[in-house]
């Protein structure tokens, strides 16, 4: 889809839909009722006659308005205006987008990010737009054999902006492009099957994306490699598969030589069928996303790229399968990890932790200036926070601070949770230095207690997106999350 920003107008345009707001009760935007000027009152008489009265989500189309050079015009209802803040935005633009793609129209000019939205600059306004209007065009009909003839989606979209606004708009365009292609990658891949997206998929798409850029290179480790180095617990993860395990390693150097990388470590298991602990049959098939911590760090590298953001950036992911087999790990094994110490697996659907302990004492030969792992880890984080925020734990809170701003700014939230001393008893063993589940209580916070005794060396923040990285039911699906998080996390160091 093409993008562009213009200052034109709304009842000139010669467009296939022009997209307007309006507002509860009946109230037309401003370009809405400029619109309506132009349409001698169309737009108040279809309000009148009670098409829609404005709330959060509606739309409404009519064809060949009299008066503007348009085929169509779209209304979307804004909500109450005094409520109209970020989030009324984000479905008004999601909504918006949707319809326009449904409506068979080639071309589009939306007026949306003229709204005034609370805190939010026309930079913001134009990305978010961007980004939801690709978002509404992803498909997952890769593997199908026939594609659907009858979906005629948006071929370009023009968005209107005022004329001292141009220039921002401009670099909105071009970096919601870039954040947009590397959700569609998270995505792609979230929703490829097991026996498609292998642990040597993975790395194979890694070494894809570095032949994009010379300024990324691509190393994948093999397991003798890993056992070289005495990772033993990512290995217990992969003795039950005949998929080999990797760890891929992706470092980006945009920023200035010899300054320190951010490390973004992504959990990559691609089937999680929970090992000799076998999870329940019911919806197992959705553990194909326990890859979708890999996902993100992939698609956050595609758009640093894309963008030629100015920072270093290391991404690394230990792919494996988790699958039952004679010489799978069993429940009371001990294992040695990278960093010396012992744990005992009482569960090994609890495999998460022990693949990413592995590579969190990995990433500590980059001299890290912060370390954030994004990981599928816990259904209790899912319990807790649902599929809203992605849960956040720290050993530092000016890192927790950052992320939870650069959720806020990109729409792609994240909640502090505490990471208190109090709970790293409850990983005591009687046979090894810990064990890796704590019990029922507090089992996110415990997953991450796990992780901080292997991250004491660097600045550490943990994501648990078990919540919000895909989608089940009729709209079952990867969401790509959270990219755009880390994505703006980024920006905002390299403007700092």
């Amino acid at each position: 889809m093409k993008f562009t920003v213009t200052s034109e107008r709304p009842g000139s345009v010669k467009t296939g839909c022009v997209i307007l707001g309006v507002f509860e009760r009946r109230t037309l935007s401003s370009a809405a009722a400029e619109f309506d000027k132009t349409t001698r009152g169309l737009l108040k008489k279809v309000l009148k006659d009670g098409d829609m009265d404005g709330s959060s989500g509606q739309t409404v189309m009519v064809h060949y308005p009299a008066g503007a050079k348009c085929e169509r015009v779209m209304l979307v209802g804004c909500g109450k205006a005094s409520e109209f803040k970020t989030r009324a935005y984000q479905q008004a633009v999601s909504s918006a987008a949707r319809a326009a793609n449904a409506s068979g129209a080639d071309d589009a000019l939306s007026y949306l990010a003229e709204l005034e939205v609370p805190g939010r600059t026309s930079y913001q306004k134009v990305r978010t737009l961007v980004e939801a209007t690709r978002s509404a065009a992803y498909t997952p009909d890769t593997l199908k054999s026939e594609k659907d003839k009858s979906l005629r989606p948006l071929r370009s979209l023009a968005i209107g902006v005022d004329a001292g606004d141009m220039g921002s708009a401009r670099k909105a365009l071009s970096d919601g492009e870039a954040i947009a292609s590397g959700v569609e990658l998270a995505r792609l891949l979230g929703d490829l099957p097991g026996n498609i997206c292998t642990p040597a998929y993975l790395a194979d798409q890694a070494r894809k994306l570095g032949r994009s850029s010379t300024k990324l290179k691509v190393s994948v480790m093999n397991e003798a490699g890993m056992e070289k180095l005495g990772m033993g617990s990512l290995l217990s993860v992969s003795r039950g598969s005949r998929q080999p395990a990797k760890l891929i390693t992706l470092q980006y150097s945009g920023g200035k030589t010899g300054e320190k990388p951010v490390v973004l470590v992504g959990k990559g298991v691609t089937f999680d069928s929970g090992g000799i602990s076998i999870k329940p049959g019911a919806a197992m098939d959705e553990m194909k996303y326990d890859m979708c911590g890999a996902a993100s760090v992939l698609g956050t590298l595609k758009a640093c790229v894309a963008m030629k953001l100015p920072v270093n950036v290391v991404g690394v992911i230990p792919a494996t399968e988790n699958l039952p087999d004679g010489n799978a790990s069993k429940p009371g094994d001990i294992v040695t990890s990278m960093s010396g110490q012992t744990i005992e697996v009482l569960n090994t659907d609890a495999e998460g932790r022990l693949i990413l302990c592995d590579a969190l004492t990995y990433c500590g030969k980059y001299k890290p200036a912060a370390v954030i792992d994004i990981a599928t880890l816990t259904g209790a984080c899912v319990i807790a926070l649902g599929s809203q925020a992605a849960g956040l734990l720290s050993n530092d809170d000016e890192l927790a601070d950052e992320i939870l701003l650069a959720g806020e700014s990109a729409d792609d939230r994240a909640w502090h949770m505490p990471l208190w001393d109090e709970y790293q008893q409850q990983l005591k063993s009687n046979f090894a230095d810990m064990a890796n589940i704590g019990g029922r209580e507090a089992g996110t916070i415990t997953a991450a207690c796990f992780l901080s005794r292997f991250t004491k060396k660097y600045r550490w923040a943990h994501l648990d997106i078990a919540g919000v990285a895909w989608k089940g039911g009729d709209e079952k699906g990867s969401t790509g999350r959270p990219v755009s998080l880390l994505t703006q996390f980024l920006i905002d160091r390299a403007a700092s």
